[in-house]
């Protein structure tokens, strides 16, 4: 519901009690109606201020689609638990495996308990804080990252980095350890990641501190987008040979 609609229905609901006679309850609704109106506009805020590539939620994942993923850990996750114990999620698998869908949902999840979630692509992360540090503004950059209750990274392992690069995401990840939540999307398995980081001591030490206590969570090799892609592209051939396998399907008119 949107703000514009929940205000009209409380004026609605306040209309009618006051033709019951029915002056404490009228207060009432409008209490609660304000109260719900300045905590959904505070969870835009936080949507907002995380920003998310696109809206997806944990309720709209197909599980059925992605059986090595266990529904009963990430509904658990989404409680937050995680969270209030500084504990990194990390989701592993090849692309089109729901892994973005996953991390948004956790994110958007976050943001209903009032958290302060970012979130990033790892290649844009590095981009800002190389930025900040050619402005002299490293230290300020990295101190306002740190300050999110949750943040969200997208996409390691698909760009190589550069030895800075990697040192950048080193020390944002290092600054997070055992003091607040990180997720991690990576399409490869930490055996292979010395291909996009090149320095192996420096690789070492990042995958050990982000898996230290982490939930890391296999969604699998086969793309769920490109399933969905072959049994929408099956669906419309057998629709087309129904339609000329009908009586006069294939005459011209």
């Amino acid at each position: 519901m949107s703000a514009q609609a929940a205000a009209l229905e409380a004026a609605t609901i306040g209309q009618q009690c006051k033709v019951l006679h029915l002056p404490t309850i009228a207060m009432q609704c409008a209490q609660l109606a304000e109260q719900a109106l300045r905590e959904r506009r505070s969870h835009e805020r936080r949507i907002r201020e995380a920003r998310l590539p696109r809206m997806k939620l944990l309720e709209e994942f197909d599980f059925a689609q992605c059986p090595k993923i266990s529904p009963q850990q990430i509904h658990e996750l989404a409680e937050g638990g995680y969270i209030e114990r500084a504990e990194p999620i990390i989701l592993i698998g090849d692309s089109g495996t729901g892994k973005t869908h996953l991390l948004t949902g956790l994110a958007v999840a976050a943001c209903r308990q009032k958290r302060r979630v970012r979130f990033a692509t790892a290649a844009a992360l590095i981009n800002k804080l190389v930025e900040a540090k050619h402005q002299l503004q490293l230290g300020r950059v990295l101190a306002r990252w740190a300050r999110y209750d949750l943040i969200a990274i997208d996409e390691v392992g698909y760009v190589p980095l550069a030895e800075v690069g990697a040192e950048f995401l080193f020390q944002v990840i290092a600054e997070r350890a055992e003091k607040a939540a990180v997720i991690i999307t990576t399409n490869l398995p930490f055996s292979e990641w010395t291909q996009v980081i090149p320095n192996a001591r420096l690789c070492k030490a990042l995958i050990d501190r982000i898996t230290d206590r982490a939930h890391i969570i296999e969604t699998g090799a086969e793309s769920y987008r490109f399933r969905r892609t072959l049994e929408k592209r099956k669906g419309r051939t057998a629709l087309a040979n129904m339609t000329s396998a009908a009586p006069g399907g294939g005459e011209k008119r």
